[in-house]
């Protein structure tokens, strides 16, 4: 058998509240994401335990034997927990997941000068594409995510349930490896094919370059020849010289400083993009409410940088 705990105390409550909806505010999570890990337990357990027939929903007689268990290890852990802590809740590290090139890239600086506004800030990252990202937050399982906004190329989180602070703009621009004369080895504004280094079907970037190049003939030019999600990991196959690719400039402003890169067009192929933090409004954590209050009353020149 495999439990969780969070399915537990999921558990409790629904006992407690007799309601889906109110037992998922009180556990800081959407109401599918909670009927989904109730069901999660029921299988884990291999018995009905909640009656969905009734309202208020009611439980089941293997239930009712079930929550008696459910309750003694509940107040058992967090007995314990609360002696091995010692910490209050608002203390804690905040979990923010963002898409890989923004962990590595942007998060460090942003973190920085957000901390000179606001105080020390504990945090722990976790870097995953940006599908990925949108599901951990859908489902409760982080306080906070980090992650490209183009509203050309995605679909939109409902704005109420997970609002979000416009931390940056970006734009992802085409570059290369110079030739000897300094200039693109490979261009946009020849007649040549190219080697194209693409970001795959399914990360976020890649659908921003797609909507880009959707009804212009500069795509018929392009052979791809490597893809991957991670704009890092394109990054490193264009200073390889294995051909061109669009790269968020926040990745790569010391190598076009230093003449290591080059643009492969001129500003029309730019791709404008925002950077957002968003959170889900139905978790109530002490540490995401503080910070939220704290940045919405900082400048919007100093969230952005």
């Amino acid at each position: 058998m495999n439990l969780e705990t969070k399915w537990l105390e999921d558990f409790v409550a629904l006992a407690n509240t007799r309601s889906f909806s109110a037992s998922a505010r009180q556990r800081h999570v959407t109401q599918p994401a909670f009927s989904r890990r109730i069901r999660s337990l029921e299988q884990a357990v291999g018995a009905t335990l909640v009656d969905r027939s009734t309202t208020p929903v009611g439980l089941t007689p293997e239930g009712q034997l079930f929550l008696v268990t459910a309750r003694n290890l509940v107040e058992q852990l967090n007995e314990s927990l609360g002696h091995l802590r010692g910490l209050a809740m608002a203390n804690e590290a905040l979990d923010i997941v963002a898409a890989h090139s923004l962990a590595l890239s942007f998060f460090p600086p942003w973190i920085s000068r957000l901390q000179q506004g606001i105080g020390e800030l504990p945090t722990r990252l976790l870097a995953m594409n940006v599908g990925e990202a949108i599901h951990v937050l859908r489902e409760g399982n982080c306080d906070l995510m980090l992650a490209y906004h183009d509203p050309h190329a995605t679909m939109q989180l409902d704005s109420e349930v997970f609002p979000s602070f416009s931390i940056g703009q970006v734009k992802m621009a085409p570059v290369c490896l110079p030739d000897e004369d300094g200039e693109p080895r490979f261009s946009l504004e020849g007649e040549e094919s190219i080697p194209y280094l693409a970001y795959t079907q399914a990360a976020f970037l890649g659908r921003s370059v797609r909507m880009l190049l959707k009804n212009d003939p500069l795509r018929l030019r392009l052979r791809t020849v490597y893809e991957t999600a991670m704009a890092e990991g394109l990054k490193g196959m264009v200073m390889q010289g294995m051909g061109l690719a669009w790269i968020p400039d926040f990745c790569i402003r010391q190598e076009l400083k230093q003449g290591r890169l080059v643009r492969a067009g001129d500003e029309k192929w730019d791709i404008p993009l925002e950077i957002r933090l968003y959170r889900c409004s139905l978790v109530h954590k002490p540490g995401v409410e503080k910070l939220w209050k704290q940045m919405q009353k900082l400048p919007r020149d100093f969230l952005q940088g």
